[in-house]
């Protein structure tokens, strides 16, 4: 599951990935966004279990991802928004921060290296 938030005045948006409790060990979130390091974003366990993973991107880009399981298992995101060779594709909104309304911008989507985790 992703749940994406409002962007914030520095126009990143912090997408919120998670997983299910039964997958057993580590999992890490990787793409086109950290050059796909498993080491960068590695999910943590909620108290209820889940495997998750907070990564702020800027708002209007488009990541292509997957996760990395124990063993070397690569799992897909059923809720993304499509799906190519390479994985799972997910399209940060561009809002408004304010009203959380689209905003008006003319630019395009494009991939960006530049995530942070929160």
């Amino acid at each position: 599951m992703i749940r994406q938030d409002k962007p914030t005045k520095d126009g990143l948006v912090q997408l919120t990935f998670t997983m299910p409790a039964d997958i057993p060990g580590p999992i890490s979130v990787v793409g086109d966004f950290n050059q796909w390091d498993p080491y960068a974003h590695p999910m943590t366990r909620t108290p209820q279990g889940a495997h998750s993973a907070v990564i702020a991107l800027p708002q209007g880009t488009s990541i292509c991802f997957r996760y990395l399981a124990e063993g070397g298992v690569w799992l897909d995101e059923p809720d993304a928004d499509g799906h190519d060779e390479h994985g799972s594709i997910v399209h940060v909104a561009a809002l408004d921060a304010q009203n959380g309304k689209p905003a008006r911008s003319g630019g395009t989507a494009k991939n960006s290296a530049a995530a942070t985790t929160a």
